[in-house]
């Protein structure tokens, strides 16, 4: 178990002890859950009570923070506590021992070609013509097919699925379930009033520095390929499809759907369950928010809600008389019964 002191952990993010320099923790908690051995962080004003209240042994605070009450806790305080939380998440997780090995129960092809330092789990299968780089993490259950390339320090989790000839870039994470390259829902009606099955030939190519969440799946191209650009974030539950785009730095929340052919811009965040028809074309820095169904191009920077969507601020208003509509409803009949009334009494 790896233990930190509050001295290290400030000489890490350049902050001060206020309290026991030598308190140790080994793992991290929300400032509420906190028990002995935790380090928790408090980031947001609300949360604050519960600093008086914590278990935790250290809790990571702004350098501009005054406590209101005694806290029991040892405080490091810090320039900005909520990138700091980042930087020592990401030191923790570095310092956890990583698999190394091939397993004797893993079918490693001898065409197969693995850089240096890759683990590769139980039952994990890898298939002639694979190259991957130093570095990777190949867990327990997954499947490597024909051809694929992987560059270094890529992680694959238990149940990561390949398909043939798709290419994967450096310091990629896919987790568990993902599947990466199944064929494009492409089909042709015919004469018999059935659909003909149009051959899938392309592949997917994901760049470097993507991070692909579980059971999402993302479709190999028609022809060509597939393309997702550096930088990009996918949740869990997302579907992906044939020959779409996603460009650089965009990230996309759970059960979003992007329809084959699309193409979606540089820093772009979409929100969960949208959906995005196919043929469409979304610019770079746009927002869409949850459940929102895009059918038509979207220019770079816009604002997206509902479905349609509709620019924001129209939407916004939209959403103003919807709620309204049952009694602008009962005053709209109100009026045709008077105006009825008085061609009557006319």
């Amino acid at each position: 178990m790896m233990e930190f002191t509050a001295e290290m952990i400030a000489g890490f993010l350049g902050g001060d002890v206020d309290g026991d320099k030598n308190a140790t923790v080994h793992t991290v908690s929300s400032i509420e859950e906190g028990k002995a051995g935790s380090l928790a962080y408090l980031t947001n004003p609300k949360y604050e009570p519960f600093l008086y209240t914590t278990g935790a042994s250290i809790v990571l605070v702004d350098r501009s923070f005054t406590p209101s009450q005694p806290v029991a806790a040892t405080l490091v305080r810090v320039d900005d506590a909520g990138a700091c939380v980042v930087k020592l998440l990401e030191m923790y997780n570095a310092a956890k021992p990583r698999r190394k090995g091939i397993s004797q129960r893993a079918s490693v092809a001898e065409q197969a070609v693995l850089g240096e330092d890759c683990y590769v789990g139980d039952f994990a299968v890898i298939e002639e013509g694979v190259r991957i780089g130093r570095n990777c993490q190949i867990y327990p259950q997954v499947y490597v097919g024909r051809g694929v390339e992987i560059g270094d320090d890529t992680t694959l989790y238990p149940g990561v699925k390949v398909y043939e000839g798709c290419k994967i870039g450096n310091r990629c994470i896919l987790h568990a379930g993902a599947v990466i390259g199944a064929d494009g829902f492409g089909f042709m009606p015919n004469a018999a009033g059935g659909f003909d099955k149009i051959p899938q030939l392309g592949n997917v190519v994901i760049e470097d520095d993507v991070e692909i969440g579980a059971n999402t799946c993302i479709d190999r191209a028609k022809t060509d390929s597939t393309v997702i650009r550096r930088g990009v974030k996918l949740d869990n539950l997302i579907q992906i499809g044939h020959n779409v785009q996603i460009g650089e730095n965009t990230v996309s929340s759970a059960q979003t759907g992007i329809a084959g052919t699309s193409k979606v811009g540089s820093n772009c965040f979409l929100a969960g369950q949208v959906g995005i028809a196919d043929h469409v074309t979304i610019g770079d820095r746009v927002r869409v928010g949850s459940k929102s169904g895009i059918d038509k191009n979207v220019p770079d920077g816009e604002i997206r809600f509902g479905y349609p969507a509709l620019p924001g601020m129209q939407y916004h208003r939209s959403a103003t008389v919807f709620k309204n509509l049952p009694d602008l409803a009962r005053r709209v009949s109100e009026l045709e019964k008077r105006i009825a009334q008085s061609e009557k009494e006319a």
